[in-house]
């Protein structure tokens, strides 16, 4: 009986392996096997957020995929999305673009801002932008102000209410379970805040300065782009948000944040006002931006398809070694495609666009070494997305310029570490006590007994070290005095827009002004 209960047990592993591979196989045929989309000779070029749109492409060949409900989500690169929308400005075949932000697609805020630039660039041609949606968020309407006209459901509703950024402390936690951190950080990063939800249980002073000043710049950023857009004082909007005078579909109405409550249906006569007409059962024609995009392919007559220009990504937190792993940035793999690029002879210039937290000191010096190698033979331009903090500025610094989106994160030019003491922990909650023998004193330190002055000492001259580099790096890349270098240092965040005005970029744009 063991034996035949055993056999069912491996039988019936390898039947449900099987399947799942016969599933999965066939989620990510069903993304990649598609028939083509014909676009018609009077099409409307539709973004609806059905796809996520994605900094930097994926290896993972499951990327989209969700296992919850087994059904796949398309991810389009925003090089592809802007390669498209340019594309679209010249395609006869598309008369307009509709936005109908409703797909549930993820964008950053800093994505959206270059779609932004494109759709307003898009508008030089003459053709048209509409927008519509049932309700209205403030990422939305970021976007969708930049249209001709922008519609919403007369029953929908719209958010207006400003920016609010929220931080989780779990000193009071650590403090239950007997778990005691230990922080390392130079005197002057007060801003490097990384570490404060471990050890306090509020912002401090500083990291509630910086992180004020930064919601103010980005908000700013958006109230001004919406102000110019829909000819409202930012003064005006400012004023709507206190208040929250804009939640209902009337008072985006009033208040002329939108043009009109309409249905959905009712959109047809928006477009026939722009001189469209519908087939004989009176549809207009729509493609979507992942299939115009697919579409659209590298031999497009676009600006982004420069043949000697390299974009190289860097997306991820930065960790030691090698590796291809999603969401990281190895240090040695890094640099190894790097090097690559600068043998490469067909290359004549290189883009490395950064969307980075930051991570190890380490790898972030190993890839600024390599492209100090780099930039010596060769055009280097970074491209910020939606953050290049910490280990990501870093890395950027060497750049021959830097270009930023406005609600770029960047600066964050500082170091910390921190040690997390368990035995204490490990002893009051589960009875578990540790001991052991040394050869020396220091041997093994902090594993089972706390630092001593001596090892706390030798972590802070490490940590000064980097710190010490870090800002060196910055000066002799970004041509500062090093004193200027250690007043916007500390370890500050910024936001993009302020970046620019103190020296840490060099200008305000996306992937396409980079290339």
């Amino acid at each position: 009986m063991f034996f035949a209960g055993l056999l069912a047990f491996v039988v019936g592993s390898a039947v449900m392996l099987f399947l799942s591979v016969v599933i999965l196989f066939g989620i990510v045929g069903s993304m990649t096997s598609s028939e083509p989309v014909t676009v018609g000779e009077h099409a409307i070029l539709k973004l609806d957020f059905s796809e996520d749109l994605i900094d930097s492409p994926s290896s993972d060949p499951f990327a989209g995929i969700d296992f919850a409900t087994m059904t796949a989500k398309r991810q389009v690169t925003l090089y592809n999305a802007l390669r498209a929308i340019e594309t679209a400005k010249i395609d006869p075949r598309i008369q307009g673009i509709y936005l109908r932000p409703n797909g549930g697609g993820m964008a950053t805020y800093a994505i959206l801002e270059e779609l932004r630039e494109a759709l307003q660039d898009f508008r030089q041609s003459g053709k048209f932008v509409v927008s519509y949606n049932e309700v209205y968020n403030q990422g939305a309407y970021y976007l969708a102000s930049v249209a001709d006209s922008v519609y919403l459901h007369p029953e929908g509703g719209m958010d207006w209410s400003g920016l609010a950024f929220n931080l989780t402390f779990y000193k009071g936690l650590l403090d239950k379970l007997d778990l005691h951190a230990e922080v390392f950080r130079p005197t002057v990063c007060k801003y490097k805040s990384a570490v404060e939800p471990y050890i306090l249980d509020r912002m401090s002073d500083a990291n509630r300065l910086q992180m004020q000043e930064l919601v103010n710049s980005i908000w700013g950023t958006l109230v001004r782009a919406v102000s110019d857009a829909r000819g409202i004082s930012p003064e005006e909007l400012n004023r709507m948000a206190d208040n929250l005078e804009v939640v209902l579909p009337e008072d985006a109405l009033e208040k002329g944040l939108v043009d009109g409550l309409l249905y959905e249906d009712q959109m047809n006569d928006v477009f026939a006002s722009y001189g469209l007409e519908p087939d004989a059962e009176g549809h207009y024609s729509f493609v979507t931006l992942g299939d115009y995009a697919a579409q659209t392919g590298f031999g497009a007559a676009s600006s982004l398809s420069q043949p000697a220009v390299a974009v190289v990504y860097a997306d991820g937190s930065i960790v030691d070694g090698e590796g291809y792993e999603l969401d990281k940035i190895y240090g040695n793999t890094l640099a190894c495609t790097l090097a690559g690029v600068r043998a490469d002879e067909s290359v004549k210039a290189v883009v490395l666009r950064v969307n980075s937290p930051g991570g190890s000191a380490l790898a972030s010096d190993i890839i600024w070494r390599e492209l100090e190698l780099l930039r010596a033979e060769k055009p280097v331009i970074v491209s910020m997305g939606s953050y290049a903090a910490s280990g990501g500025y870093y890395i950027s610094c060497p750049a021959d310029a830097i270009v930023s989106d406005r609600l770029t994160l960047t600066g964050s030019i500082g170091v910390f570490g921190m040690y997390l003491y368990t035995p204490d922990a490990l002893k009051n909650k589960l009875g578990i006590t540790l001991d052991g023998v040394k050869s020396n004193r220091s041997a093994g330190m902090g594993s089972i007994s706390p630092l001593t002055p001596a090892e706390r000492a030798s972590i802070m001259r490490g940590v000064d070290k980097v710190y010490a580099t870090f800002t060196g790096n910055v000066a002799q890349g970004r041509n500062l005095p090093l004193e200027r270098v250690l007043e916007i240092a500390g370890g500050r965040v910024w936001s993009g827009e302020d970046a620019l005005d103190i020296g840490l970029v060099d200008g305000i744009g996306g992937l396409r002004e980079a290339i």
